[in-house]
């Protein structure tokens, strides 16, 4: 009896041992050969860029059903004169048929059927807007009814990353007339293959809205700000900055200098060096931004990097004055303006009726020009 009683007790130890789940601990990444490091950083890469690229898809593949479902409510809309009352009685069957699925109700099914209305070319709905996410594509509909613009401003949200509300911003402050626009010297200064490419990187005006209400008195006060909100300035800036530093110390001939605002582009694969001016344009400006693009490009440019590029920003400037002021200089140099731009553009039937930021300013200050 002993016996069996030994054996029991043994086998029931034995069935708790093996209800037991013992987890291995991992290996010490320092037990790991060599190499592991970067093995493993290419595999999460990987892994992030595939699932980037199932979001994409699936993005794309909606975009592209509701375009068809836009095209189809309109062939029958036109062809066999099928009225509004359709929507709701679609919205109401499609629900039920498909729960799981959101999207079909009766205002998103008048933006397919606008989408399609507005996109007829199921190429370029391919190439271009099911590339981006359909708020945005709502956005295009909503503030834009130039097909040329449309498309421009749809490509510009695929090239540069646009979400929806910086979309909406690029649109009202006329991103298309201010791309492209600085005066500037980078036909003369640069080869004809990089003037061109340069030249669309920057604009003028550049709208600083985050500035406030109260324009900067002093260069330093604007640079704070601007340092303040970096990464709305970026934003504004472009795709491609990458800020390096403020106030950069350049030691030459026993005298020190300071750039205000040192960035490096990394599709012109340049430095640029930002100045910035409270107030209007002086010729002078230009004489010492060249300067410190010469000291850059001695003591910083890697001789694999192209030349460094100058964007002055201004208040106000002449254009003809500029262009005069910059003849005969060789460093590739753009001015522009900067401006805060608070209100957006009014309805017309309002336009001239409302006070402008400058004469509310003046009535909270007492009319003092302090």
């Amino acid at each position: 009896m002993g016996i069996k009683k030994s054996d029991n007790s043994s086998r029931k130890s034995m069935g708790q041992q093996k209800s037991e789940v013992i987890i291995p601990a991992p290996t010490a990444l320092t037990e790991m050969p060599k190499g592991y490091g970067s093995f493993l950083k290419n595999l999460k890469e990987r892994i992030i860029s595939e699932r980037l690229k199932t979001v994409l898809s699936a993005n794309a593949a909606m975009i592209l059903l509701y375009w068809e479902i836009g095209q189809s409510i309109l062939h029958r809309q036109q062809s066999e004169g099928w009225g509004a009352k359709i929507i709701d009685r679609l919205s109401h069957d499609l629900k039920s048929a498909f729960p799981d699925m959101s999207g079909f109700s009766p205002r998103n099914l008048k933006y397919m059927r606008k989408f399609a209305g507005a996109w007829p070319d199921r190429e370029i709905v391919q190439r271009t807007v099911a590339q981006i996410p359909w708020r945005s594509n709502l956005t295009l509909l909503d503030k834009l009814d130039d097909p040329k613009l449309r498309l421009w401003y749809a490509q510009k949200t695929l090239e540069l990353g646009l979400g929806k509300d910086m979309l909406v911003i690029q649109i009202e402050t006329q991103l298309h007339l201010r791309k492209g626009s600085t005066v500037n010297n980078f036909k003369a200064a640069l080869p004809p293959a990089d003037s061109d490419l340069t030249a669309q990187v920057f604009k003028d005006p550049y709208i600083f809205d985050f500035l406030g209400t109260a324009d900067p008195r002093r260069e330093a006060e604007l640079e704070q700000k601007l340092i303040d909100h970096i990464q709305k300035f970026l934003l504004e800036l472009g795709q491609g900055f990458a800020f390096v530093g403020r106030q950069v110390q350049l030691e030459v001939g026993g005298s020190d200098f300071y750039i205000d605002l040192l960035f490096y582009h990394l599709k012109l694969r340049c430095y640029v060096v930002v100045e910035l001016k409270a107030g209007g344009f002086d010729p002078g400006y230009i004489s010492k931004l060249n300067m410190y693009l010469n000291i850059v490009d001695d003591l910083l440019r890697h001789p694999d990097d192209k030349k460094t590029i100058g964007l002055l920003l201004v208040k106000s400037k002449n254009k003809m004055v500029v262009e005069y002021s910059l003849s005969g200089y060789t460093n590739p140099i753009g001015v522009a303006n900067w401006e805060r731009q608070i209100m957006q553009s009014l309805p017309k039937e309002l336009d001239g009726i409302l006070p402008s930021i400058e004469e509310i300013e003046a009535e909270l200050s007492g009319g003092s020009d302090e």
